[in-house]
């Protein structure tokens, strides 16, 4: 079944490259307007991945992004002129999974897309080989040995390993945490992942399953078999 892509954009020329290089790519498209259109079209169901634009009438795309977080784990894409760093980590902060700055090549963010779908298809399980995490048990393994971790650095290692190669800021590991009824500092998060990274260099040493992105957060990096 193809993809099917949600175009939240209020520039309709643009809106139309994009829907066709889209279908190009062998993909199902829609196009919305505004920032309530997209939350509704979302909250319906059956859209694999949500291109946003930032500023978008109604509801601005921070907001939507947002309002599409409480609710699910759509991935998306901001798309915006304004590309100063603080917009970039706003985006990020609010819970986009990559961000696109205008103008762009329409083939850059089908790429994107592309690579978005990929971290999807490899979600189920919250696998990412070697590592392999058993939310249930409690049990994260590192090439079939089992990692002695305490229960922030577990809560902290599944949450990225849900969304492999997409980046975490530290704000949102600390709602992580905070859901887990784990009280922890912004900097905590530094040296839980520190001694994350310790832990499983012990019995990989050749990997980096965790990458630190500086100035924005950490990913679990998705590893071959």
């Amino acid at each position: 079944m193809p993809a099917r892509i949600l175009i939240a954009e209020d520039e309709t020329d643009l809106a139309g490259i994009v829907h066709d290089y889209a279908i190009a790519a062998g993909w199902s498209a829609e196009i919305v307007g505004d920032g309530v259109a997209a939350v509704e079209r979302v909250q319906r169901g059956g859209i694999d991945v949500l291109v946003l634009d930032l500023m978008l009438p109604g509801l601005d795309g921070l907001s939507v992004c947002k309002a599409v977080r409480e609710s699910c784990d759509l991935p998306i894409i901001m798309v915006t002129a304004r590309v100063q760093e603080i917009d970039r980590l706003l985006g990020l902060e609010a819970g986009a999974d990559d961000y696109v700055c205008k103008p762009f090549s329409p083939r850059e963010l089908i790429a994107r897309i592309k690579a978005v779908l990929r971290r999807v298809q490899v979600q189920p399980g919250a696998v990412v080989r070697p590592l392999e995490i058993d939310e249930a048990a409690h049990v994260a393994r590192v090439r079939g040995e089992s990692l002695a971790l305490t229960r922030a650095e577990f809560s902290l290692l599944a949450a990225m390993a849900r969304r492999p190669g997409v980046i975490h800021s530290r704000a949102q590991l600390l709602d992580c945490l905070s859901q887990d009824r784990l009280d922890v500092s912004d900097r905590a998060i530094d040296t839980h992942i520190k001694n994350l990274r310790r832990k499983l260099q012990q019995i990989a040493p050749d990997l980096e399953l965790i990458r630190s992105v500086y100035g924005v957060g950490y990913c679990v990096e998705i590893q071959a078999a």
